[in-house]
């Protein structure tokens, strides 16, 4: 064998070793489990599935302990639990506009209730009565009011709420701009876990609308729906909220976070974003998303809120409250 031939058989050894671990990594990284910074992977394992439909529009969706899923019909003033038999259940009616929802530490549903409320016509109208405030609903329907007012000023109509792992409630309060409003601004209120005291922790933005955190939580997002932007915020110990900055110029209505902390925000899909703010993939809704939460057995299903429907996604991933 010359000299030449020898060249050219090292150099083909040389290429076919360099393509062979190119695929290896290729193929490695195409097959490994996601993890944070690995953001090739697709979240959704399946298209989005209407489960059900024929509402006004859907809204506030939240998982109980067991992944039972409440949301409402919010522009009729029912809230309704998908168990996670399949079954669509009523769970309460009282006719007044109903958004946010949460569940608490002791399996209560929380509600955010607005100042409307629905006439015999089936129509909105301004409501004075008691509603423009935040409740706790058992599984008797009996209710309790939690906050209704701000510095002894009615709160503009709760939007959105988020419980931090203490047991803190952080809630939207925006200002749209109707008759009425006593507090003078959007804001964003957090009522301390002994519920003993209720601080305004942001003013600044024009229409706050949705808020959820991390994990931890140390870190708090909050939807400017005017803007269209999600801001988020460092937590500090007392609930006060420091380090404002521009996290995605996306974003009109809810969020929710999954178990690496990835933020899943309501857009013309749902577009999720790792914790850097890089913008990872958007998953197709049919209808226009309104909000979005994980359930199911597990947490391994996101629930979405799109206006007559109600759909669910099965996931790769965990919702960042499942264990």
């Amino acid at each position: 064998m010359n000299d030449s031939s020898i060249y050219f058989t090292k150099f083909v050894i040389k290429i076919t070793f360099i393509i062979s671990i190119f695929v290896l990594f290729f193929a490695a990284s195409c097959f490994a489990p996601w993890r944070p910074g690995n953001h090739h992977n697709q979240f959704a394992a399946a298209p989005a599935q209407q489960l059900a439909t024929g509402f006004r529009f859907t809204e506030g969706p939240v998982a109980d302990r067991d992944g039972n899923v409440y949301f409402t019909d919010s522009h009729h003033g029912i809230i309704y639990r998908w168990t996670t038999d399949g079954e669509l259940v009523k769970f309460h009616d009282n006719r007044i506009l109903t958004v946010g929802l949460a569940v608490d530490r002791y399996n209560r549903l929380l509600v955010c209730e607005d100042n409307m409320i629905l006439d015999e016509s089936g129509k909105f109208r301004m409501y004075n009565g008691p509603c423009r405030r935040l409740v706790s609903i058992d599984l008797d329907g009996s209710k309790t009011v939690i906050v209704d007012s701000y510095e002894g000023k009615k709160l503009n109509g709760l939007n959105d709420i988020w419980i931090d792992p203490d047991g803190g409630i952080y809630m939207s309060d925006p200002d749209w701009g109707r008759e009425g409003m006593e507090q003078g601004t959007s804001q964003v209120l957090y009522l301390t876990p002994d519920r003993s005291r209720l601080i305004r922790v942001i003013d600044d933005l024009a229409i706050t609308n949705g808020v959820t955190g991390t994990r931890d939580g140390k870190v708090l997002y909050v939807i400017e729906s005017k803007a269209d932007q999600v801001y988020a915020y460092d937590v500090g110990e007392d609930g006060t909220l420091t380090g404002k900055r521009l996290f995605a110029e996306v974003g009109n209505d809810g969020m929710t976070v999954d178990e690496y902390g990835n933020l899943y925000v309501t857009d013309i899909g749902i577009t999720i974003y790792a914790p850097d703010g890089k913008k990872l993939e958007t998953i197709a809704v049919p209808e226009h998303p309104s909000n979005v939460c994980f359930g199911g057995p597990g947490g391994r299903t996101l629930y979405i809120t799109a206006r007559s429907s109600l759909y669910a996604v099965p996931m790769n991933v965990r919702g960042a409250d499942w264990k």
